[in-house]
């Protein structure tokens, strides 16, 4: 069973993404300043990098914003030259750009832009100027595959590019068409901002929580979406009835007699304090370990207090089995991205390796973010990708310690030499005395 559970008393909207009434996906309304991801400005290049084929952007935030020259070229690869032109050849500083926040800004680095312009509708991302057509992967079957590419082809127009994303599967052409024009009204408000504003300026922003939750979240593999304020979930309705989706009567209002906040009265908040703890245990009575670096992400395996069954070899598979599992659930509910290597507990057997491997894929083929098991390295660790668009909950909801830094240990004191005490002599008829 699959549950989205909203939480909007206790302040801002909390939405929980429960399956079999374990905590899968979790994401709240953040302040508006930090909700950069899919905002268009209009903004200005005020510094061009040669070296780097970047160019920093002002586009009104704290930090200014950066653009690769692949941001700034042609987003069709066919359309892309062979070799690239240096990037002062595209970009001066001084000049009025346009651009599109891609992924926010993590640490010391201020946000990225592109010129690459996505707006994602219920069953479509529609991309202005990219003129190519792209199919989810997660929609397998071949037929099905074309028919998609056949009606996008047929109803976009020329140098527009279209991706139909996966819970298009089976909708008729006339969704998908209304859908479009849709986008297309969206896209011609923010080009008709874009003439008039000045620099730096916001002409678009990505939608709330609420509004997102039913265009990406709240489809007919949701057995039920339960909200605690009756106002809000007519809204939901509302939007459902707007995208014309048949998921009205899945929406339930919970009231409770307690008074308790909705996800604490149904445990979510106990499960979400769990899993952000470094140590994550398993039922079996293993454990996995997580830390976080700039660079990468590691996870480490361990048997714990799993004693295991017949021989030493199934209780290690046993106990990775279950620990790909919890990895596939907690890098989605903690949003992980960028690289990220596992150390499973060895095991001897190839057979043993490749089906902890491809059981990691098939458990991350359920993420909606884009992911990749590349496979083990020649040290015996499993490689895989997730892609980095916002800070993680880790980052959002915990804090670094001011004592150690966030490395979990405190310095001790280096030992120091003792000093010799010195020694005072009584020798001579001057001992004694006083000067």
């Amino acid at each position: 069973m699959k549950q989205i559970v909203v939480q909007t008393r206790e302040g801002d909207p909390q939405v929980a993404v429960l399956e079999d009434g374990k905590l899968v996906e979790y994401y709240s309304e953040r302040p508006v300043k930090s909700q950069l991801v899919g905002n268009v400005y209009k903004g200005k290049v005020v510094n061009v990098l040669p070296g780097m084929q970047a160019a920093f952007v002002q586009i009104g935030l704290e930090k200014n914003a950066f653009i690769y020259i692949d941001d700034v070229l042609p987003a069709h690869l066919d359309q892309v030259p062979r070799v690239k032109p240096p990037i002062t050849e595209l970009l001066r500083e001084g000049q009025e750009l346009t651009v599109q926040i891609a992924k926010e800004a993590l640490g010391t680095k201020g946000a990225r832009v592109t010129t690459h312009f996505s707006l994602p509708g219920r069953w479509i991302v529609y991309m202005p100027y990219a003129d190519y057509v792209g199919i989810s992967r997660k929609i397998d079957a071949e037929p099905e595959r074309a028919r998609l590419k056949d009606i996008a082809e047929r109803i976009r127009r020329p140098g527009e590019g279209l991706i139909i994303r996966t819970v298009a599967e089976g909708e008729p052409v006339e969704a998908l068409e209304r859908d479009l024009n849709m986008l297309r009204r969206e896209w011609a408000r923010v080009l008709e901002r874009a003439e008039r504003a000045k620099v730096p300026e916001l002409l678009f922003r990505e939608p709330g929580v609420l509004e997102r939750l039913v265009r990406d979240t709240f489809t007919d593999q949701v057995d039920e979406l339960v909200i605690d304020d009756a106002v809000r979930a007519a809204e939901v309705g509302r939007l459902t009835r707007e995208m014309g989706l048949a998921l009205e009567g899945r929406i339930r209002v919970h009231s409770d007699a307690a008074g308790k906040p909705l996800h604490h009265a149904l445990g979510i908040h106990q499960q979400l304090e769990t899993a952000v703890q470094r140590k994550v245990w398993l039922k079996s009575g293993g454990y996995v370990i997580i830390d976080r670096t700039e660079a990468l992400t590691v996870i480490d395996v361990n048997t714990g207090k799993y004693t295991g069954g017949r021989n030493l070899e199934d209780t290690v598979y046993t106990t990775n089995l279950e620990a790909a599992e919890e990895i596939g659930r907690l890098l989605r509910l903690r949003d992980l991205g960028g690289i990220i290597v596992v150390d499973f507990i060895d095991m001897a057997s190839e057979s043993s390796r490749s089906a902890i491997a491809d059981h990691l894929a098939e458990i991350m083929k359920r993420d909606r973010t884009k992911s990749l098991v590349v496979g083990w390295t020649r040290l015996g660790l499993l490689e895989l990708t997730r892609k980095k668009v916002r800070e993680s909950l880790d980052e959002l909801h915990t804090a670094t310690c001011p004592h150690c830094g966030g490395t979990g240990k405190i310095a001790a004191p280096f030992p120091q030499p003792q000093r010799k005490t010195p020694s005072h002599k009584t020798s001579g008829s001057g001992a004694g005395k006083s000067h």
